[in-house]
């Protein structure tokens, strides 16, 4: 019997839970770990009391052409990573790991070169995640190490995430 490595564990619940995505486009799922137990989830949605858009049946960045990657102010949505960091207490997420998985709502396919967001990486800096370990496919992903994101500072040109 082959036994799932830990990263394709995680990264396998992170995918059940972008299934509670409301996003028209995209769904991403993610959580985050510490000393191997899971601290909080988080899925992409309308903060609480809104309604999302599977609701109103429309995307406003979509409806608007808007890119992958730009103009986040317009979404109603927060993103997965920032539900995960909202719903856990900091000192649980220092030295933590950030398990994320995204998927095209209309394709069912895996994000391509999926990445958080330049405000996520924000939030991920400041709440003292390390790691960030992104799905490609279901079993090969990316590590990304958070330092790396501090020392190459998008907010100094550069490109924006998801």
């Amino acid at each position: 019997m082959n036994r799932t490595d830990k990263e394709n564990y995680y990264l396998d619940i992170a995918e059940t839970v972008l299934e509670r995505g409301t996003c028209l486009r995209r769904n991403f799922g993610a959580i985050i770990v510490q000393h191997d137990e899971i601290v909080s989830s988080g899925y992409t949605g309308a903060p609480r009391g809104r309604k999302n858009c599977i609701d109103t049946g429309v995307c406003v960045r979509e409806s608007l052409g808007v890119p992958r990657g730009e103009r986040y102010e317009l979404c109603r949505s927060v993103h997965a990573e920032a539900n995960a960091i909202i719903s856990a207490s900091r000192r649980d997420m220092i030295g933590s790991t950030l398990y994320l998985v995204g998927r095209d709502k209309r394709t069912g396919e895996y994000v391509e070169n999926a990445s958080s967001c330049s405000m996520c990486k924000r939030l991920i800096i400041n709440a003292g995640i390390l790691r960030v370990i992104v799905r490609n496919s279901k079993t090969r992903f990316s590590v990304v190490n958070v330092e790396d994101w501090i020392i190459n500072d998008e907010s100094l040109g550069g490109s924006f995430g998801y």
